[in-house]
């Protein structure tokens, strides 16, 4: 029905009618899909949370002698060294030197990778540290100074899994508190955790990957980014509902974008007790409305939304695959739940009104002309398993 080049023609011309994930629900209830169809260019969607799977790759320039750094650290944190000569990658959950970590349970994980990126967005000033063996072309053995971004030559976030598509609920069916990567679960399932936009998350409303693809422009973190690659656990077969909608957490997203037009807002170090450091981001994805088939992906709501119940005390550890039950999203943000027979208090580690907001900057920059769509250039998969690690015993 449309073409990416007609959008971006009236894109262009700013006559683009765009609206939001959350937007498009009551408007094409109104209108109905053929005519929502017709009159809705682009419907943006947004997600904002912790992303472990994150990271940069930074490039420091030369000194005076040269130097191949070999062992590099920021503010403390160790760096990727093993690139060229002034390059490193600065991994998010990467842990300052000599941290407790959880020597003294529980851990408190005060300052990490995720905390640097924070920085370096913000436009502070930082410690670099490097050792090197020396070479004849590059003599130098140590270096340390300070720096701030506007110092890099290159300062770009590369980032192996982010957006994924639908996650577990977490509850504890243990008789003691545990820490995890979706905050501190107290015991006898007294309280559940759960991390997703639901509604306006980017995958869950383009469920089988019809416009999301690698080439795909993104909004990270406030830079205009692109899909590099399927996302580290890719994993889109798996169990759907009637509406192509996976009840786990499937597909996921590489994205990369560089650091220097990041805000700072978007791009936030986190520290999760017991359990590490983290960064959370702030995405947006535009959705080309090609079709009616497409648009009506576009308004799925929390309540056709159904995400797994796990028990991270046992069943999640020990990769069990039981699952307790499946809630929805409109469930889950009520703060409370019924499950298995008892109310249930419910929290979110990511946060709806934030990514209400990045769908809302999305919506306005693409209206100004600010941010055009690009076609993919290649598909995700929709076919594609996850396997597990398998432990061999002795040397190969």
């Amino acid at each position: 029905m449309k073409s990416y080049e007609q959008i971006n023609a009236r894109i262009e011309s700013g006559k683009a009618v765009v609206l939001t994930a959350e937007e498009i629900i009551d408007y094409a209830e109104r209108k109905g899909l053929e005519e929502a169809a017709r009159e809705v260019d682009v419907v943006t969607t947004a997600t904002f949370g912790a992303m472990c799977s994150s990271g940069c790759f930074l490039n420091f320039g030369h000194s005076r002698p040269r130097m191949r750094i070999t062992q590099t650290w920021i503010d403390g944190v160790p760096a990727y060294s093993g690139v060229a000569a002034v390059d490193a990658y600065l991994g998010a959950t990467e842990l300052r030197q000599g941290d407790p970590a959880n020597t003294y349970y529980p851990g408190e994980f005060r300052h990490g990778g995720g905390h640097v990126i924070e920085k370096l967005v913000a436009g502070q000033t930082l410690e670099l540290h490097g050792l090197s063996y020396g070479t004849d072309d590059y003599p130098r053995r140590e270096v340390r100074t300070t720096f701030s971004i506007k110092d890099l030559n290159q300062a770009i976030m590369v980032n192996p899994r982010n957006c994924y598509q639908n996650y577990n609920v977490a509850v504890n069916g243990s008789e003691r508190p545990i820490y995890t990567y979706l905050g501190c679960l107290k015991p006898k399932m007294a309280n559940l955790s759960y991390s997703s936009a639901g509604q306006l998350s980017p995958l869950l409303n383009d469920p089988l990957y019809r416009t999301i693809g690698i080439g795909t422009k993104v909004w990270l973190a406030g830079a205009q980014g692109h899909v590099y690659a399927q996302g580290t656990q890719h994993a889109p077969s798996c169990e759907r509902g009637p509406n192509d909608v996976p009840t786990e957490g499937a597909g996921t997203l590489a994205l990369t974008a560089d650091m220097k037009k990041m805000h700072p807002r978007f791009v936030r170090g986190a520290s999760l007790r017991g359990y590490g450091v983290s960064l959370a981001l702030g995405v947006g994805i535009p959705i080309p409305i090609l079709n009616p088939q497409i648009l009506k992906a576009t308004t799925v709501r929390d309540r056709d939304i159904l995400a797994p119940v796990i028990d991270y005390s046992g069943d999640y550890p020990n990769r069990t695959g039981q699952v307790l039950a499946r809630l929805s999203y409109e469930e889950l943000k009520r703060g409370e739940v019924t499950l298995l027979g008892r109310t249930v208090e419910s929290s979110s580690m990511s946060s709806y009104a934030m990514a209400r907001e990045i769908a809302a900057l999305l919506a306005d920059e693409i209206r100004r002309g600010d941010f055009l769509l690009s076609r993919p250039l290649a598909a995700l998969p929709v076919q594609q398993g996850f396997q597990g690690m398998k432990i061999r015993e002795g040397r190969p």
